[in-house]
């Protein structure tokens, strides 16, 4: 698996896992009905932000990261990320590449730390990743989260520092 900044030649192969992850409405707090030309306005997000794809050897996309600065000003130390994995590719590490990788990535351009700022409690495997990877569940917000199948249940903050 190769992790190579991402281009806008790609958003036709993100597209479909990008839409069938966030109309679903099970782990991300982004509009369910997100048309296609503003969701790939969301995720290509300028520099100093950076998105990055997960290939295989054939140059398929199976996944892709979007780096970012968490809070602006003052709090412009703290990085923060958002995965998406194709489901036809999951349990195959990539998640965890994506997600070592933007740790990498944070590091390298003298963050301090990175934070999660909602990650839905139901999302159990995706907690698990970070907290394999070294971050915490710093809190949580009751019934942030409606998730459309467990109602209202939390999300998580999650920290880790760098």
């Amino acid at each position: 698996m190769l992790i190579r900044e991402a281009a806008s030649e790609d958003w036709p192969a993100i597209w479909p896992f990008f839409h069938a992850i966030v109309s679903a409405g099970e782990t991300l707090t982004y509009p369910l009905d997100l048309a296609r030309e503003d969701a790939e306005g969301w995720w290509f997000v300028p520099a100093p932000s950076r998105v990055v794809v997960a290939v295989d050897e054939a140059g398929t996309v199976l996944g892709t990261a979007k780096m970012n600065r968490n809070h602006m000003g003052n709090g412009s130390h703290i990085a923060s990320a958002t995965y998406l994995v194709d489901p036809a590719h999951s349990g195959r590490g990539v998640g965890r590449a994506l997600c070592q990788s933007s740790v990498d990535w944070a590091r390298a351009e003298g963050y301090r730390a990175m934070q999660f700022n909602a990650v839905v409690e139901t999302n159990t495997r995706a907690v698990k990743l970070y907290q394999s990877i070294g971050f915490d569940v710093i809190g949580t917000l009751p019934e942030g989260f409606n998730h459309p199948t467990e109602g209202y249940v939390g999300i998580h903050i999650m920290h880790k520092a760098l």
